[in-house]
């Protein structure tokens, strides 16, 4: 059953009770990274592989994970090309207060180097559960970063 969470900023990316940063460095300009990340909405699941389904609404995304996790989401921040943010206000994932996503992106020599951070709040258990799933939360954002780079050559 999908819940509402708690409607936070874009300060929270960087208080949060759990946050987890990954950075991984591409081959593509950032004008293109932030294209596909704010503008391909659509095109996500051709490079995300733990995205089933997207599409824009009305000032945000809707987001469907395979396993069947959903969010609403509100874009916080959309300032090309250097930093994509959004909020989940609705998911059905168990136990979330709060959920933010901020996409930073840097030049980096001809490429861009991409530092993604999830900001998250829950209850215990789930505060828990995301601890636990790091590891794979952080080799799905490397998978993922490598395909776009590939799909954006």
């Amino acid at each position: 059953m999908a819940q509402r969470l708690r409607p936070v900023g874009p300060e929270f990316v960087e208080n949060a009770p759990v946050r987890f940063v990954f950075t991984r460095d591409m081959a593509a300009a950032p004008e293109a990274v932030f294209h596909a990340l704010a503008e391909d909405v659509p095109g996500w699941p051709e490079w995300f592989s733990a995205v089933a389904a997207a599409r824009p609404v009305e000032g945000g995304r809707e987001v469907r994970l395979r396993g069947g996790i959903r969010f609403q989401e509100t874009v916080l921040v959309a300032k090309a090309p250097e930093v994509y943010a959004y909020r989940v206000d609705m998911t059905n994932t168990p136990g979330a207060r709060a959920w933010a996503e901020e996409w930073r992106l840097v030049p980096a020599g001809t490429g861009t180097r991409v530092r993604m951070t999830f900001a998250l709040d829950g209850t215990v258990p789930f505060r828990l559960a995301c601890r636990l799933v790091r590891p794979g939360t952080g080799q799905a954002f490397r998978n993922a970063v490598t395909a776009l780079d590939r799909r954006l050559r």
